[in-house]
């Protein structure tokens, strides 16, 4: 499914990754992914679906320190503007915008409670050229496609606040709100895109919230074993779910992400 980003929407996935070879190998192996390198902007990896870019990548050499990890992307209008309403609402700029050719300007902070997440203030680059649907338990057009985007946080409501205040996200769904299960969507139509959990008693004391992206599969429980027989991990064995079966797992270098899918029939 293509799609029209608007302010606050998840609009790109990139891998962080110390081996960009054996990465481009797992991904292709797993979801049939092609890999384009851009020598120009230091080798990076646009990977590609059925033609579509579905996710990019960059490789980590350890000088700044930071892990292999997954970094999911929300559309800005005006990345500075972005970066300075998250510094005023309790964030931290990592990267400061800094234009990337004509594709467009990028930036990387924390929110409230310390989970990174991407700025893309698009140029001839506008994001994601596919993604898959997530629906009433059902998915749809999303093998191989990044297809829901799920912040876990230890500051709910307050991370709520966050993303309304900074990246103008007005039009929730509030799936659940009770102690024992805290969640909302992006937005309160379909697509939703995505949405944030209350982890509270779930992440370890003291630690920040974290951004996850899930690609979609035809077979989940198939496309684990494929993870496993590719050097990857499983966190969370397959399940079914109300949204479908879902897995958890990581790629050779410990990135994790999650798989999605429709439930056997």
């Amino acid at each position: 499914m293509s799609y029209s980003f608007k302010p606050g929407d998840p609009c790109w996935a990139e891998i962080y990754t110390s081996d960009p070879d054996r990465t481009i190998e797992f991904y292709n192996g797993l979801f049939g992914w092609t890999a384009e390198r851009a020598e120009e902007h230091g080798g990076y990896i646009t990977f590609r679906k059925d033609g579509n870019a579905v996710a990019g990548g960059m490789g980590n050499d350890g000088a700044e320190g930071a892990p292999d990890q997954w970094t999911v992307y929300l559309a800005s209008p005006d990345a500075r503007v972005t970066t300075d309403a998250a510094t005023a609402h309790g964030g931290r700029v990592i990267v400061e915008p800094m234009p990337v050719g004509d594709l467009g300007t990028m930036a990387v902070l924390t929110d409230c409670s310390g989970a990174g997440v991407g700025v893309w203030q698009a140029g001839v680059h506008i994001g994601f050229g596919a993604l898959g649907v997530a629906s009433n338990g059902q998915w749809t057009g999303h093998v191989g496609h990044p297809s829901w985007f799920e912040l876990h946080t230890p500051a709910y409501a307050d991370t709520l606040k966050f993303y309304g205040e900074v990246f103008g996200w007005h039009d929730p769904f509030t799936v659940s709100d009770t102690p024992e299960f805290r969640y909302t969507t992006i937005h309160s139509v379909s697509p939703m895109l995505g949405g944030v959990m209350d982890a509270s008693e779930l992440l370890p004391a003291g630690a920040p919230g974290e951004w996850h992206v899930c690609f979609g599969a035809d077979d989940v429980d198939d496309a684990v074993k494929t993870v496993r027989e590719l050097g990857g991990s499983v966190h969370r064995e397959p399940q079914t779910t109300p949204y479908g079966r879902m897995a958890s797992v990581a790629d050779p270098g410990g990135v994790r992400f999650s798989i999605g899918g429709n439930a056997p029939a």
